[in-house]
């Protein structure tokens, strides 16, 4: 094929391509054109390309072939208008056009933007997409730059925190979000190998920072952006531990009463046996000692030794009601019963006693409580056995403050008894409602007391903890239902 055949149907090919092309000097002479005839007036005879098609006297603003001219590479121009002949928006690209390592002309050739248009439309729809797919996730989604600029940041993200998208977007730092050095041994986990992948890093637990300090725990998948291999930003999904905690602490609660009562329920027919069994010859060992030291005329020794026998049998025979306390062997008595008349009462009973000489008691009993379906006698004794331990665990002047109140669910009367003692070591407190679980000196305590103050809590459907902390005293909350039909078993009144 000769070669004027090949450029007329290379000159065709380009008219039906339908693009403008064109063909300029160094000095932005226009030398060949196809497409671009029909922008001209009739009677042009301007030599250079910004006069004849853009109506010019000088090199149009960002033009792509001085780009070209400057550097020597292909170069693109966005958005032109044609303000003096036609208007219309394009997208021009500038190619050099070399000759013996020199410029020898530039190819210019432009695009509609009604087909980027439809390529950004279709672009636009995507951004949009992942957008409300970043939004709509139930976790937060947080990214930043390398200089740890966050650059997203969803609306879970910012429930979580407390920082609006906007705030996290315009002022927060990623280095900010973690507690400490979070941020770095973050970014030293995603460049290892060892937690995922190099890049990735899976179900790290670590604690977040929220607008106003709050610690918060979350559980974090992160990854590193690439570019090449280069690291341009970072992204990480979250989510917020702090009501997974939560249940998993109300689980080991209840967990822990569920064992307790199970706890309580095998001692209690095993505590119930034993008293049987000694409840008798107890009796007669007392009942004999008595009648000894009363009938006979006995030599001073002999009358110290059954006074001893004699007390010892008492304190077994005190066991042995616990015991048989414990073992819920008496009846509950279910009526109406206002619990600030039961503390009152029974503090009346107690606040005489040498034990309560230089303890200061302060009530705080809220004045409309509801009354609760309830045993008296047995809330009395739980009252005196709490009011008890905290005057010997202070040992000397202090406080006890006495607490009644509603709780926040509106179900439930809440009772704190709250002393300013030594307090109780953490090894210890989870013990203290055991059975027979005591750190008083021997012959001082059964470690049954609280054992039956729980069962009587538990079988008025309600629920007993203690709160301490080492020199800063100890707290016994105690939780009964406002409505209370009936009794859930039998529980015992007092302790003899």
């Amino acid at each position: 094929m000769d070669t004027n055949k090949q450029q007329a149907l290379l000159l065709k090919a380009m008219e039906a391509f339908n693009r403008r092309v064109c063909l300029i000097s160094p000095e932005f002479k226009l030398l060949a054109s196809t497409g671009v005839d029909r922008l001209l007036p009739d009677d042009c005879q301007m030599p250079h390309c910004y006069e004849c098609i853009y109506g010019r006297n000088d090199v149009c603003e960002n033009c792509p072939a001085e780009k070209v001219l400057a550097n020597g590479r292909p170069a693109m121009r966005e958005v032109i208008s044609y303000s003096k002949h036609r208007s219309g928006t394009f997208c021009l690209y500038a190619y050099p056009v070399p000759s013996s390592g020199s410029i020898e002309s530039i190819a210019i050739l432009n695009f509609d933007f009604p087909a980027l248009e439809g390529l950004e439309e279709e672009l636009s729809r995507s951004n949009a997409f992942l957008h409300n797919l970043i939004q709509s996730a139930c976790d937060g989604v947080i990214a930043a730059d390398m200089n740890g600029k966050i650059i997203i940041f969803n609306d879970a993200a910012a429930q979580s925190t407390g920082y609006s998208v906007e705030e996290a977007l315009a002022t927060l730092n990623i280095r900010d979000f973690y507690e400490g050095d979070g941020a770095k041994e973050v970014m030293r986990r995603l460049r290892s190998e060892d937690y995922g992948g190099k890049g990735k890093l899976k179900k790290f637990r670590i604690t977040a920072l929220g607008k106003t300090g709050a610690k918060i725990p979350i559980s974090l998948y992160a990854a590193i952006i690439y570019e090449g291999d280069k690291e341009i930003a970072t992204i990480g999904f979250f989510h917020d531990l702090r009501e997974t905690i939560h249940m998993q602490k109300k689980l080991e609660k209840t967990q822990m009463q569920l064992l307790q009562s199970e706890k309580m329920a095998s001692l209690g027919k095993l505590a119930a046996g034993v008293a049987h069994q000694l409840n008798n010859p107890l009796g007669s060992i007392i009942l004999y000692t008595k009648l000894i030291l009363e009938e006979y005329e006995l030599e001073n020794d002999l009358r110290d030794d059954l006074q001893r026998i004699l007390k010892d049998a008492q304190r077994c025979g005190t066991t042995v009601r616990e015991l048989l306390a414990f073992a819920r062997q008496n009846k509950q008595q279910i009526q109406p019963v206002n619990i600030n008349q039961v503390i009152e009462q029974t503090l009346s009973l107690v606040v005489n006693q040498a034990l309560f000489q230089n303890i200061a008691i302060r009530k705080h009993l809220e004045p409309f409580l509801p009354v609760i379906k309830a045993d008296g006698q047995q809330l009395s004794h739980v009252c005196m056995n709490l009011f008890i331990n905290a005057a010997q665990a202070i040992d000397g002047p202090g406080t006890i403050e006495i607490t009644t109140s509603i709780s926040a669910t509106k179900d439930r009367i809440v009772i704190k008894v709250k002393d300013d003692g030594p307090g109780i070591p953490e090894d210890v407190l989870k013990h203290i409602f055991e059975p027979f679980f005591t750190t008083k000196e021997e012959g001082k305590g059964t470690g049954l007391g609280l054992s039956v103050v729980f069962n009587i809590i538990e079988n008025h459907g309600g629920n007993i903890c203690a709160k301490s902390r080492p020199g800063k005293g100890t707290t016994f909350i105690i939780e009964l239902p406002i409505a209370y039909d009936k009794p859930k078993g039998d529980a015992n009144a007092t302790l003899g």
